[in-house]
């Protein structure tokens, strides 16, 4: 059921929290439901504008309980020429949309900037809205220093037994949000808010999960969508439906990404310090070093001052692995931390904090409440273990190790205590809509750029353009995407299907 068709812009000056609500059910609504009034004001830097808005936490219950929503803005420059509100979804599941706004409002062109207002916000569960809370970060941090970055034995049973420890910390804290943190209620508080600013249509900018949200949106909204961008696109069927033969897609793209990185490293040993002094490199040679070093830190972690475990092999892997997501233009640096980690110094020498546990708290709450893994431990550790031997670089310290970051999911799912009262099943064609635009990088290592190519096929109006560069979205990587993209959000124009870039990256 759709939630509003139309609704008057309120906005009221002073005050920083969302004012008593406005009650509405225009036709097409679902009765119930009410309009946030947004009650904008300065958020204390003189350039951007916060405010919240209460959505429902069940919207089959909309009288119930609510979940606050913090908003940012940036508010468009022209006002005479405004076009309306260009929302922001920043992905994860976890990520900050009410941070991301000043990054991209100053990243765009003017244009974007006079013409737009640009929202963003934490989503429920994130930061600012009602985060959810799993274990702390000294008890997560407990967790990474159990596991390695090898299949040994005993492995499956210490990755359940450390999902059930993480699901029972996530029941015990935010029993009241899990059922209810999945993209269908997420995509249907985007329409409270599109509502909420006065937009009859959205006008949206998401990247990676964030692209599963507008393809749902599109498909509960269809008539209400003016330009969606989805960067980095997701196959939705298989994220929801199929959820191991999603995960072993990450699982292979990962691995490509890093044999990619070793294959460059090694022809190039004078930008690559990690290939430097060894003869005759392959990327065979260093994957090699790169598991003795990780061996090494499994054997002999490095300790903090009280004792425990602050960096292993899997803390390591997961900060390598993440470090791929900027592409060829980090790989010199990357090249230098793999050197400098030979010797336990560097960056890649991470350690698991807060910030960690918080993000992943989102992460894998929301991929548990929207994806359909069967509650069968026989099938769970056969999947587990084909991606650690299909993958064995990168895969087994993911597929083992403490719920984390999207593919390391499914044993926290198959145990997941929290019934799934907002996943979305499909259908993904959108009928109805109108054009959404689908970027996909052939080298992306976190979202595989088959499942963008996917995604476009499936939107009835999708269309697609390829760049062929590494790294994780095509925004603030390639120009030549970027012009398409600022066209469409301006113009509406569509680029020609098929449309492929092969500019080189966007320096950092």
């Amino acid at each position: 059921m759709g939630i509003f068709a139309t609704v008057a812009l309120v906005l009221l000056s002073g005050g920083g929290a969302a004012a008593s609500p406005a009650t509405a059910s225009p036709p097409g609504g679902l009765p119930g439901v009410a309009v946030p009034v947004l009650s904008w004001a300065d958020c204390g830097d003189g350039v951007y504008q916060c405010s919240s808005a209460k959505v429902p936490l069940d919207y089959h219950r909309p009288a119930g309980a609510s979940v606050t929503l913090q908003l940012r803005r940036w508010v468009a420059a022209d006002p005479a020429h405004r076009i309306g509100t260009l929302f922001l979804y920043a992905g994860g599941p976890g990520s900050s949309g009410y941070d991301w706004v000043s990054s991209f409002a100053s990243s765009s062109p003017q244009e974007i900037r006079d013409k737009f207002d640009i929202v963003g916000y934490d989503p429920r569960g994130v930061q600012r809205s009602q985060p959810v809370s799993c274990l702390d970060g000294d008890d997560y941090a407990a967790q990474w220093a159990q596991v390695s970055t090898r299949p040994v034995p005993g492995a499956f049973g210490t990755a359940l037994r450390l999902a059930g420890q993480w699901d029972a910390a996530c029941r015990a804290n935010s029993a009241a949000l899990l059922p209810f943190i999945g993209t269908e209620a997420q995509a249907r508080d985007l329409d409270v808010l599109r509502a909420a600013v006065g937009d009859q249509k959205l006008t949206y900018f998401g990247e990676s999960y964030a692209t599963y949200v507008g393809t749902v949106y599109a498909n509960l909204f269809p008539q209400r969508t003016r330009a969606l961008i989805l960067d980095a696109g997701y196959d939705p069927q298989k994220y929801s439906n199929d959820p191991y033969a999603y995960d072993y897609g990450q699982y292979a793209a990962t691995e490509s990404a890093m044999y990619r990185f070793l294959d460059w490293c090694a022809a190039n040993p004078a930008q690559c310090p990690f290939a430097a002094g060894t003869p005759a490199p392959t990327a065979a040679v260093l994957a090699t070093k790169i598991h003795a070093i990780l061996d090494s830190l499994d054997a002999n972690p490095v300790l903090d001052a009280d004792g425990r475990v602050s960096v292993n092999g899997a803390t390591m892997l997961s900060e390598l692995t993440f470090r791929l997501n900027s592409g060829t233009r980090r790989w010199v640096a990357l090249g230098t931390a793999l050197h400098d980690a030979e010797s336990r110094t560097g960056p890649l020498m991470y350690s698991i904090g807060d910030g960690d546990a918080s993000f992943n708290a989102v992460n894998v709450s929301v991929e548990c409440a929207d994806r359909g893994y069967p509650r069968d431990l026989g099938q769970l550790r056969t999947r587990l273990a084909k991606a650690a031997a299909d993958f064995p670089l990168t895969a087994p310290g993911m597929a083992y190790g403490p719920p984390a970051y999207d593919q390391t999911h499914a044993p926290a799912c198959v145990q997941w205590p929290a019934a799934r009262l907002s996943r979305y099943t499909g259908p993904y064609t959108a009928h109805g809509s109108a054009p959404i635009l689908v970027f996909g990088n052939t080298g992306d290592p976190d979202t595989p750029y088959a499942d963008s190519v996917v995604l476009a096929d499936t939107l009835e109006q999708g269309h697609l353009v390829t760049w062929q560069g590494e790294g994780h979205t095509a925004r603030r990587k390639s120009a030549c995407t970027e012009t398409y993209m600022y066209d469409y959000l301006l113009n509406l124009a569509v680029p020609a299907d098929g449309t492929v870039c092969t500019d080189a990256p966007i320096p950092a």
